[in-house]
């Protein structure tokens, strides 16, 4: 997600109706976003670091959701739990202002919780499944806005707690609630959320004054329906699809629907292939410069992650296919900048090409410039790879619920 804007939108229609939905229908609000990037256009390679270790660690607590509730063997063959990555000792502390703009990304919308009204600035998260806030009673919080459950006539505390491992390990914990909540205009009762009220370590996202997770039941923490699945209960909404586009500028995440304005043709979708709460799907190949390189693997796809990472030796055999390629370090590679390969993926039907601007993070020197694609041992088995904004700022992407799939189309 390296794009150079800074101001986004996000749109999440009112009401999709059985016909083509168009972008007219929606309503738009502004979203923040933050670059990785250096100024001069050279890679940021401690905020790339930093954004990998919460990304790996926001999958090792996934896969012990997933292990309490059915087992680590029915989900994957080869999946397990692996050690939770530890920032390097310089970035263990909070980065000082100057850099704070150049830290993980998020896409990022207003929520509102309780009656009357808390706003907040969300992240909008397909690899997780809970929402929670910072609490007012919350002293070690850096949030802008903190949800004062007190404040509101239809919040509820329920039993027990939610905790949320950070990107160096560190935890943040809060009691649970439920309380109605509104995405622009679409509104639901009896939400459940959590209220952090003590959080240490490396905070996750400077912007988002928390996270609302778009991924399936299956992986919530507070073991209760996300959001946009309460929405469908309660009718709020008449389709269960939800569209990204991410870009440079009038980027919207569509709720009821998708916004046929931004791409083109129809929707090809893909069936999920694990019911154990990812948008998982498979038959999916990476190709370099028109060759399939990698076949036959399944694919996370995770608004949540900023890059693209597989097993590291698929990750391996990936870039041996490519001329002057070569690893960095830390599960990253370098490609001479003069020559950057077209990097595209298929599921079996059409090929989506990666934005050269998403693929390429930048220089890192010597000719060489850093590659979106990571290996990571994240534990969901040798053949899954999880793709993240780098995919979704090259095609537009769907998420049905009432089918069990992921869709794409080429943009506009």
């Amino acid at each position: 997600m390296f794009c150079k804007a800074s101001l986004l939108t996000v749109a999440l229609a009112l009401i999709a109706s059985a016909t083509p939905v168009t972008r007219d229908t929606g309503i738009r609000i502004p979203v923040h976003k933050r670059s990785v990037k250096n100024a001069d256009g050279t890679v940021n390679r401690d905020a790339v670091i930093r954004d990998k270790v919460r990304m790996h660690n926001k999958h090792v607590r996934n896969l012990k959701t997933i292990d309490s509730k059915i087992g680590l063997e029915n989900y994957h063959v080869g999946a397990h739990i692996p050690k939770l990555a530890v920032l390097p000792e310089h970035l263990r502390k909070r980065q000082s202002e100057s850099l704070t703009d150049q830290d993980e990304e998020e896409w990022t919308g207003t929520v509102d919780i309780g009656t009357p009204s808390q706003s907040f600035v969300i992240d909008f998260d397909t690899g997780s499944s809970d929402l929670w806030v910072a609490s007012s009673s919350c002293s070690s919080c850096e949030a802008s806005a903190t949800y004062d459950p007190s404040a509101s006539s239809t919040s509820e505390e329920q039993s027990g707690t939610f905790e949320i491992e950070y990107g160096d390990g560190s935890t943040a914990s809060g009691p649970i609630y439920t309380d109605d909540v509104s995405v622009a205009g679409i509104s639901v009762t009896g939400q459940y959320l959590s209220a952090v009220d003590s959080e240490s370590g490396d905070l996750v996202g400077d912007v988002a004054d928390g996270l609302m997770g778009m991924g399936w039941p299956a992986l919530s923490q507070l073991d209760a329906d996300p959001f946009f699945w309460t929405a469908i209960d309660q009718g709020a909404v008449s389709q269960g699809v939800f569209g990204f586009y991410l870009a440079d500028s009038g980027s919207e995440l569509y709720l009821g629907g998708t916004d046929s304005y931004y791409y083109t043709g129809d929707i090809e979708y893909y069936d999920l292939v694990s019911s154990a709460g990812y948008w998982q799907i498979g038959g999916a190949s990476a190709i370099v410069n028109g060759e399939t390189v990698v076949s036959d693997i399944e694919t996370i796809i995770d608004s949540g992650t900023t890059l693209m990472y597989g097993p590291p030796s698929a990750v391996e055999d990936f870039y041996s296919n490519i001329d002057g390629a070569q690893s960095i370090g830390d599960g990253a590679y370098g490609i001479p900048c003069d020559s950057f390969p077209t990097i595209a993926f298929t599921w079996g039907g059409n090929t989506f090409t990666i934005s050269s601007d998403a693929f390429n993070l930048g220089s890192v020197g010597d000719g060489l410039c850093q590659a979106a694609l990571g290996g990571d041992d994240l534990g969901f088995g040798d053949n899954v790879w999880l793709l993240g904004d780098t995919l979704l700022q090259s095609v537009y992407t769907a998420f049905s619920v009432d089918d069990s799939a992921v869709g794409f189309a080429n943009l506009s």
